[in-house]
């Protein structure tokens, strides 16, 4: 058995089966690790759900933000953006069936030593709590009463984590540090509006891997969201979003051997031109 991780979907579809097929995934076999975003923005978000669904024991998937956002949308309470690819997905007969089994992944992933979250953790946070954490949100995902999580998950503050958060502020925190992190102060304070290059981050803030002590140093941590930073494979470190959407790679990680294999984007899951 294989297990691979795989970086942003966001709908390529074409690109995804290109690398199943170059990594010659075996269902039976071998495992898929998605790091999150599998749908918006590329043309084949509905292909890519129902290809997941109908695989989900094949699959150990987190949330991103494109995936909340979908729900989101599908749910009326924010209209969507400009640039969002949602509308065959919405319409399909199944989008029930396929939401709801995305409402119930993860938000983090632990399997021995490796932690898979979308965007990144607080330096503060050990694994261990990370998926604690984690599981908080995934709880109001699931209750009935998840409406109520959804309308009230947008926002940027609070920006720095306390443990004696309660309620909603607790739980966007904990939503936005692992769907929509990047850089954060020392001491973990989230900014939310850079998403460039390293070079280009704003003073103060450094990416949230490099905050000096990080409690997640000993951990192996698989992520994407950030397709600026490109494919990083450092000590316990791996960034797997590649840029597809934009023109970049899909990418693959044997977990176990750390080797790479990817595939160019497809011009049938892109056809128009979009910026990031």
């Amino acid at each position: 058995m294989t297990t691979y991780a795989i970086g942003d979907i966001q709908g390529c579809y074409h690109a995804f089966q290109a690398l199943l097929s170059r990594i010659q995934f075996n269902a039976k076999t071998d495992q898929l690790w998605l790091v999150g975003d599998l749908v918006n923005r590329g043309n084949g978000s509905l292909e890519v759900l129902r290809w997941c669904y109908t695989h989900q024991n094949s699959l150990k998937v987190v949330l991103g933000n494109h995936d909340l956002h979908t729900l989101v949308v599908a749910h009326g309470i924010v209209a969507a953006h400009r640039g969002d690819t949602l509308d065959e997905l919405l319409a399909a007969e199944d989008c029930d069936v396929l939401l709801n089994w995305l409402r119930h992944q993860r938000l983090a992933y632990q399997e021995e030593d490796y932690l898979m979250v979308h965007a990144g953790v607080l330096p503060q946070w050990t694994a261990e709590q990370a998926v604690g954490y984690a599981t908080e949100v995934e709880a109001a995902l699931r209750n009935h009463d998840y409406l109520n999580f959804l309308t009230h998950m947008y926002g940027n503050l609070p920006n720095v984590w306390s443990e004696s958060l309660t309620g909603i502020d607790r739980l966007r925190l904990i939503t936005n540090a692992m769907t929509r992190l990047r850089v954060c102060t020392t001491q973990g304070e989230m900014e939310f509006k850079f998403k460039g290059e390293l070079q280009d981050i704003p003073i103060g803030y450094m990416p949230w891997f490099d905050v000096p002590n990080r409690a997640t140093q000993r951990t192996q941590v698989i992520f994407g969201h950030w397709s600026a930073l490109g494919l990083q494979q450092r000590e316990n470190l791996y960034a797997l979003d590649t840029g597809c959407l934009w023109g970049g790679k899909l990418t693959a990680m044997d977990i176990h051997t750390k080797a790479i294999t990817q595939v160019d984007s497809h011009p049938l899951d892109n056809p128009i031109k979009l910026s990031p």
